[in-house]
């Protein structure tokens, strides 16, 4: 090992740099894998794809490290990407080709000149890799859809480190699979998308009183039934507080009726880009089709011991594309803390399903897809990475019956507590 990590300059345990290197945005985590490399360009990806494979370790891929949710041990190579943060706008085509370290705050500064925006995050510092290969929930998606539905190309480094271009006619199926399958097919080294015409949007939030939580979550539900796909809107609840946070793509009249009994409102015209809504961080998630009034006691009730978010879907996310599921969901609901008796409260009122980019637990990977979804993912697994060489973090495994039975050992990363994710 020593001879391969002269000739690529890989950090190992002890050489200076390793403890940073190694480090994720969630402090519940501790990585300490085999080896770190560093990639600037496509060919660094691909020479440590194949150094792995030498060495008979698993690769994980990490830029911000918001996305990860597993300690790698030393049968992994961590490869950073943080510093391929190539962004090119091309504004007749209204598209952005990006590196895999980039950031939304990158993309969103260089689409705004152009009046363009792309399909971002709740927050600019999200990279923009991760969250599009895990879905992608933004506050423009009721209008344009989930930011995986946009990708229009991706290169990617293949398990056995060929560098191919997946798009509608090359790789058609891996390019399926990419658009929310998660990360598990290979490294992307770019990702082309399309960008957006709003210039300017509508944002801010509302406060209302914590003491009319009940009746102020069932307006909401009735209101968000015929809103329109422009406007997007979060609802959160915590022991002090209710505040409604929205984003409008267009006029604010349909806000009107939903702002009558606010305290404060601070929505406002602004460009795109300084519109940074936040998001919640994820413990407890369900994917409802609806609210019924049994859920909103439940919520009202974990709204005293914690933070509790019901953010409205519908709209472009409900349109077929790649294998983001679920796609009938009308809210989700995240509770940020472990409380008894809200998931049991909540589980008859739900699908079933959850959204990756929210997904903490690992253990749970394959309910982020229908089960036709999630078999044709283990095909273009097998296709593409049958060695298992990318078997970190969300995992496509084959599983016996409905759960077929894995082709490789699993690595050895255990699940830890998370924090917030990428949305």
């Amino acid at each position: 090992m020593s001879r391969l990590m002269e000739r690529h300059n890989y950090l190992g345990p002890g050489d200076p740099g390793y403890d940073e290197a190694r480090r994720t945005l969630n402090p519940a985590l501790d990585p300490r894998p085999a080896l770190v490399a560093e990639a600037k360009e496509a060919g660094d990806v691909a020479a440590a794809v194949r150094a792995a494979r030498e060495l008979d370790l698993a690769l994980t891929v990490q830029a911000t490290g918001h996305g990860t949710h597993v300690a790698c041990d030393e049968r992994v190579l961590l490869l950073r990407t943080s510093e391929m943060t190539s962004v090119t706008v091309d504004p007749e085509r209204r598209t952005a080709r990006v590196g895999p370290g980039a950031l939304w705050s990158q993309v969103i500064a260089a689409a705004a000149p152009y009046g363009l925006a792309p399909l971002a995050g709740s927050h600019p510092g999200v990279g923009v890799t991760g969250f599009t290969l895990g879905g992608g929930l933004g506050w423009l998606s009721r209008r344009y859809g989930f930011a995986a539905d946009s990708v229009l190309r991706a290169e990617i480094v293949t398990s056995d480190g060929r560098m191919i271009t997946a798009d509608h006619d090359q790789h058609a199926d891996l390019f399926w699979a990419l658009r929310g399958g998660g990360g598990g097919f290979g490294v992307v080294t770019a990702l082309e998308f399309r960008l957006y015409p709003v210039p300017v949007v509508h944002a801010g939030a509302a406060t209302f009183p914590v003491e009319r939580a009940a009746e102020t979550l069932a307006f909401y539900r009735d209101w968000c039934a015929t809103a329109p796909d422009e406007v997007s809107t979060a609802l959160v609840l915590t022991p002090t507080s209710l505040t409604i946070k929205a984003m409008c793509a267009g006029p604010t009249d349909p806000l009107r009726p939903l702002w009558a009994t606010a305290i404060t409102d601070t929505m406002s015209p602004m460009p795109f880009g300084q519109a940074a809504m936040g998001g919640t961080a994820a413990r407890h998630l369900d994917l409802l089709p609806s609210l019924p009034d049994a859920t909103i006691d439940t919520l009202v009730s974990a709204g005293q011991e914690a933070i509790v978010e019901v953010r409205h879907w519908g709209g472009a996310l409900a349109k077929p594309g790649g294998p983001v599921s679920h796609r009938d969901t009308r809210f989700s609901v995240i509770v940020d803390a472990q409380l008894p008796g809200v998931a049991e409260a909540l589980a008859p009122y739900a699908n079933g399903g959850v959204f990756l980019n929210f997904l903490a637990d690992t253990s749970r990977t394959a309910d982020a897809y229908t089960r036709d979804d999630y078999n044709r993912l283990i095909d273009v697994k097998r296709a593409y990475d049958s060695a298992d060489l990318f078997r970190t973090g969300h995992r496509i495994r084959e599983r016996p019956g409905h759960r077929l039975v894995a082709t490789s050992p699993a690595h050895k990363c255990a699940p830890r507590p998370a924090v917030a994710s990428d949305s």
